[in-house]
């Protein structure tokens, strides 16, 4: 009789002690929810420095090439006048179609501190490219994404010793282009980089350490000696490197596109605008 008594009593205990369960499920998930945002907004370093994120020519660059599906940017020279207040990027860009290469060195474009910062020790260098639809932003050697290892370019030949990149006949002017002429390509170095570089945003300059690419070696090379930043005198340099190396702390909030990859890029409903400057190289560099 007792049982039956307290069985509604029961019943109302059993539905409290799951409300009050499922309420404690539902704080612990919120709490979880919460958190993660907090992270997000951490990894972008907060709401005021996400309305401070800028972007670079580079990017401005990859959305006029949008229609492209392989692509790459060099930086060809870089500049920066007396007082610090401006500093300037030029690029050669570099974009692959069925039959040919179309190849152009782009105007003088202003960039921040911080981005001249990031890519001072990356001249000669591919600091942007597209492959399949996939853009990645990472220093490397210029043709080491596209062009190297592409059959459909060069093959491997086996010379003192050692296995180095050769282009076609038809495509030898991107020995040139790519500053080779200097800086051969070694099997060793390609694998080095497509081994553990290419696509995880990690800067390329050499194998173990050793700095065979980038500002320093490109400027004393055939292709970088005449370039502007080549005749400015090593003072000037060093003054430049500890102007933007203190511009750029100062300004640490603010935020540059530089991420190692964007996934495939869907074609554009705005067409490139960009294409018909390219100038074509089908036959030897500077035809």
């Amino acid at each position: 009789m007792a049982d039956h008594e307290n069985g509604p009593t029961n019943t109302k205990k059993k539905k409290m002690n799951n409300g009050f369960v499922k309420l404690i499920i539902v704080v612990i998930i919120g709490f979880v929810v919460i958190k993660a945002c907090n992270n997000r907004r951490n990894d972008y370093g907060g709401s005021s420095q996400m309305e401070n994120w800028e972007k670079s020519p580079v990017d401005e660059l990859i959305k006029s090439l949008s229609d492209e599906q392989n692509f790459s940017i060099i930086l060809y020279d870089m500049d920066a006048d007396e007082s610090g207040d401006t500093y300037k990027h030029k690029y050669r860009v570099i974009v692959e179609k069925p039959d040919t290469v179309q190849a152009k060195e782009t105007e003088w474009y202003p960039v921040s501190a911080g981005f001249f910062k990031q890519h001072l020790n990356d001249m000669g260098m591919e600091i942007a490219s597209k492959k399949d639809g996939v853009v990645h932003k990472q220093a490397a050697p210029a043709g080491y994404t596209n062009y190297v290892g592409n059959e459909k370019y060069g093959h491997w030949v086996n010379r003192n010793g050692g296995s180095f990149w050769e282009f076609y006949g038809k495509y030898a002017f991107m020995r040139s282009m790519f500053n080779m002429m200097s800086y051969p390509v070694r099997r060793s170095y390609w694998d080095d980089y497509h081994g553990g570089y290419y696509g995880t945003g990690r800067s390329y300059y050499g194998p173990s350490g050793r700095t065979i690419y980038g500002t320093k070696n490109y400027t004393s090379s055939s292709s970088g000696r005449s370039t502007t930043w080549a005749s400015k005198p090593s003072t000037f340099k060093d003054k430049v490197r500890t102007r933007v190396a203190r511009s750029s702390s100062s300004s640490s909030s603010r935020k540059y596109s530089s991420g190692s990859s964007y996934g495939r890029t869907s074609r554009s409903s705005s067409r490139s605008s960009s294409g018909s400057s390219f100038r074509s190289r089908s036959g030897g560099f500077g035809k």
